[in-house]
């Protein structure tokens, strides 16, 4: 059965660019059991309204055939948006979701994602030209605290709540915070009472007592909780979400198939294995904080060094059954990515 504080919430994957792509959510859906949404890495619309092909691999009706999926847009051009929007609704989505939360330095000069945040002139206009029209699909806003100040939020806030957002998904750090240090969750509780759309909570939910806490923390929205979205801590233990439905962990073997199933996936999509070996690279470097009890890190580390520093694909994959093999797999991951800040 599920855990009981979370049987009202949808549990979300966050959209991580190159990582969360149409190989990982129908895999990790195979395997492991849908999330309730996956959320696709930004696209940015252009001038020129159509999709390019690359853009259409990932939003195309077949790509997510049998899971939830809702795209997310990247711009500061509410005509951009609204062409998009229009055509992503034809390809049959039902809810599209606007990146106010991207911190990354060649997006936010650009004006877009976190640096949208910081021009609330401007994106009281976006928002007025987009819902100025009847839209025949949803919309839905990602955003964090603000750009440079928490103290930004409330401003924020009030700016959403005149807008029938769908829901307004919070990630509370601010721009500056990038993903270093601890979640500024006392902002999000304060301001809490006068948030008005559904809310969906994203941010350092690692482990299943992450997220009953967040459950129970952030009820009290004037529109109710609907969502808690998970990144990071998903690639870690893609089972975390199975677990908070009532049932098992994940296992050795099903690590490893798992493993394999994505790395055969990729050296399809690239036609290169080595290519597919640097992308699972970046899916192990989570992974790890799977693995090993405290006596076992110092060997883990140096294990993990070897698998990162090998170029030679025979030898990642013995690396990979090594490390599966000989460490602890951990009931819960640990949040081994911390940055400070």
């Amino acid at each position: 059965m599920p855990h009981r504080c979370l049987s009202s919430l949808e549990l979300t994957a966050a959209p991580m660019e190159g990582l969360t792509t149409v190989v990982f959510r129908k895999i990790h859906a195979e395997f492991f059991g849908a999330a309730d949404r996956y959320y696709l890495p930004f696209v940015t619309p252009t001038i020129e309204p159509r999709f390019t092909e690359r853009q259409m691999r990932e939003l195309s009706p077949q790509a997510n055939a049998g899971i939830k999926a809702i795209p997310q847009l990247l711009t500061r051009r509410a005509e951009d948006f609204l062409w998009a929007a229009h055509a992503l609704a034809e390809l049959g989505y039902d809810e599209v979701n606007l990146n106010l939360g991207c911190p990354a330095g060649t997006v936010v000069a650009k004006g877009k994602g976190a640096g949208f945040l910081g021009d609330p002139i401007g994106l009281r206009e976006f928002f007025d030209r987009i819902f100025a029209e009847v839209l025949p699909i949803k919309v839905s806003v990602k955003t964090r605290l603000g750009l440079k100040n928490p103290e930004e939020f409330p401003g924020l806030v009030e700016l959403y709540n005149l807008y029938p957002i769908s829901r307004l998904i919070v990630h509370p750090r601010i721009k500056t915070d990038l993903y270093k240090g601890d979640a500024r969750r006392e902002v999000l509780l304060t301001e809490l009472p006068n948030i008005k759309p559904a809310l969906g909570y994203n941010g350092d939910i690692v482990t299943l007592s992450d997220l009953c806490s967040c459950a129970q923390n952030f009820s009290g929205a004037p529109g109710g909780l609907v969502e808690l979205m998970v990144g990071r801590a998903l690639m870690a233990d893609p089972a975390l979400f199975r677990k908070a439905r009532g049932k098992e962990p994940a296992g050795r073997d099903e690590i490893l198939a798992f493993h394999n199933a994505l790395f055969d996936a990729y050296a399809a999509l690239f036609g290169s294995r080595k290519n597919a070996m640097m992308r699972m690279k970046e899916y192990w470097f989570f992974q790890l904080n799977l693995f090993g009890e405290n006596d076992e890190i110092s060997a883990l580390q140096k294990s993990a060094k070897e698998l990162f520093r090998t170029r030679e694909i025979d030898q990642f994959q013995r690396c990979i059954r090594s490390i599966i093999d000989s460490y602890a797999l951990l009931s819960e991951t640990r949040y081994g990515w911390r940055k400070t800040l």
